[in-house]
């Protein structure tokens, strides 16, 4: 993973818990703590090292904090200034993760190294779809919740979110059933 998913889940820690925070799940995830360069590729496990230091680090299962990273990352990458390409990715929730491929593929000219997940919006009704779910990546999908939850917020979008359908040996995606809950914002 690129630099840039590092340093927000070091902004993350440490708007949590302080530089010495940070320090901490560094030493416990065997990494130099003097920080990430945003545009140079990491090896995934150096991510997934530093989810499981600050699992440990903060008592919480690692899903828990691959959820609020997902949720923090739409906020980070807002500030960091990606806002603009989010807001040309739709003007609501639906329309956004309709439009999620695209703006990766434009992402992609930018980190060529990244490898993308891939998203589908399968609807089920006016205020519910499944959100599919494919990566090369494992153990993600609570990442995913976390960042439709981020998105739902920025759009003002009050939902639900379950994931329904789990990537296994006979499943090749995760799937999410998102139910829209103030259909005035679709």
């Amino acid at each position: 993973m690129y630099g840039l998913v590092n340093r927000a889940i070091e902004q993350l820690v440490v708007s949590l818990k302080g530089e010495n925070g940070w320090r901490g799940v560094c030493a416990h995830a065997n990494i130099p703590s003097d920080g990430f360069v945003s545009m140079q590729a990491y090896d995934d496990d150096i991510t997934y090292r530093l989810v499981g230091a600050v699992s440990a680090r903060l008592g919480l299962a690692p899903e828990m904090v691959l959820e609020a990273f997902g949720e923090y990352w739409i906020t980070y990458t807002a500030a960091e200034g990606y806002g603009s390409l989010m807001d040309a990715g739709g003007k609501h929730l639906r329309e956004f993760l309709d439009n999620l491929n695209d703006m990766h593929g434009r992402v992609e000219t930018v980190f060529p190294q990244l490898r993308m997940p891939q998203f589908r919006v399968q609807e089920l009704s006016a205020s519910e779809f499944h959100l599919h779910y494919t990566s090369t990546r494992e153990g993600l999908a609570p990442m995913v919740l976390g960042l439709v939850k981020g998105l739902a917020k920025r759009f003002d979008q009050p939902i639900e979110i379950t994931q329904t359908v789990f990537k296994a040996h006979v499943q090749d995606e995760d799937v999410f059933l998102v139910r829209l809950l103030d259909e005035s914002k679709e």
